[in-house]
């Protein structure tokens, strides 16, 4: 895929209307009072939306929220969004009451250049999902830009992420351009060592991404519940730990294949584990080996706390992508919270995967220490994947 795309800095959008497509799928208190619990996804469209109000576009945002699948669903409204845009935006933001209906169409026509509206969620339209094309065109008639800002989307193909492209000229914002840049640039031109850390549970969700790395790293550190199942096939005793029984041949595998390469694959030499999955269990620190029967992995041991943040200290490019341990107990948190240590202290440019591994960094106080912080969890993950992302690869190439 060339991540080499235009932005907004490569067309003329003065007095323009511009469709921006970004990601306001902002997490909502479970109370249904329609309170913003986390407005970091709408502060991060920020920089974009100033651009092209700064210079005098007329701008016409839409995003999702949620799976209301076709459903008019009043509970995934973006109308808090429009409200929280507002106050950080310092000016109005016009709120239309439907998608691509009558009074879209209507606010859109009266919009004037350095005004912004926002249409309602995106997914309460049945064809947004499939792509349909009638939909993304009804979309694009309302413009005549195409901004797409929403990295955490850009992975699937539907019609505001990607169909609309077919109908105006498309171009990224500033959030995409960086994530091209930065990952991008560590997957095809990275600072070596490249070592990449590849944590969370399942190893069948990190395919893709182990088979794309095996090819560009020289270190690939394995954490979290997906080392049980590369420990079973080392023939080690897991206890109850979690195991993927189907992925036992993949795993020998790609021990056998990070040999041949010279990729050092590092697996946890000790294991912190527990009697039972609860944040009150009795953590005890064991041979990674030798988990009891009774027991269960929760975290890396203290000497894979060494080994890991050794390995971290000259990398040129880290790219971590999941959390080492059950980070949301306390009691088995320190692996994840000592890798995210190391890399704060490290020289290297180091690029958090988005999802839960963002929001450890985050949770932890690191945020701030880190080169880059995805914003798209499966996007990203995608993306590492060395996958074709539809909604990067309709924009125009520079």
């Amino acid at each position: 895929m060339n991540y080499n795309k235009k932005t907004v800095k490569d067309i003329d959008v003065a007095g323009k209307k511009v469709l921006l497509r970004c990601d306001f799928n902002v997490p909502m208190a479970k109370d249904g009072s329609g309170v913003i619990t986390d407005d970091k996804r709408i502060r991060a469209a920020l920089p974009t939306i100033q651009y092209l109000l700064d210079q005098n576009a007329a701008v016409i945002a839409c995003s999702h929220m949620g799976k209301p699948k076709g459903e008019v669903v009043p509970s995934l409204s973006l109308k808090p969004v429009a409200a929280r845009l507002s106050e950080l935006l310092g000016k109005d933001v016009i709120m239309a009451e439907d998608v691509v209906g009558p009074d879209a169409q209507a606010k859109a026509a009266a919009l004037k250049p350095g005004q912004i509206m926002l249409l309602e969620n995106t997914r309460f339209e049945k064809g947004e999902t499939k792509n349909d094309p009638e939909l993304a065109k009804a979309m694009a008639s309302m413009a005549e830009v195409y901004v797409s800002d929403a990295f955490g989307a850009v992975h699937r193909a539907h019609a505001s992420t990607a169909g609309v492209a077919d109908y105006l000229p498309a171009v990224s914002g500033f959030l995409i351009q960086k994530e091209l840049e930065i990952i991008g640039g560590a997957l095809a031109n990275p600072k070596r060592p490249l070592v990449a850390i590849l944590g969370g549970s399942k190893v069948s969700s990190k395919i893709g991404v182990i088979n794309n790395l095996l090819e560009i790293a020289d270190t690939i550190i394995i954490g979290g519940g997906m080392t049980y199942t590369f420990l079973k096939a080392q023939g080690g005793s897991i206890g109850k730990s979690l195991l993927e029984e189907d992925w036992l041949d993949y795993c020998n595998d790609m021990m056998k294949k990070a040999q041949e390469k010279g990729v050092k694959l590092l697996l946890p030499e000790d294991t912190v584990c527990a009697k039972e999955f609860a944040a009150d269990a009795e953590p005890m620190t064991v041979d990674s080996m030798h988990i009891p029967d009774d027991c269960l992995g929760m975290d890396i041991g203290p000497k894979a706390i060494a080994a890991y943040s050794e390995a971290v200290k000259d990398a040129g490019t880290v790219i971590w992508n999941g959390p080492m341990g059950v980070f949301e107990f306390p009691a088995f948190a320190a692996g994840t919270k000592a890798v995210a240590e190391a890399l704060s202290e490290s020289h290297a440019i180091t690029i958090i995967g988005g999802g839960d591994s963002a929001a450890a960094v985050q949770q932890l106080g690191y945020a701030d220490k880190m080169t880059h912080i995805s914003t798209g969890g499966g996007a990203s993950l995608e993306f590492m994947e060395g996958k074709e992302l539809p909604g990067v690869a309709c924009l125009l190439d520079a």
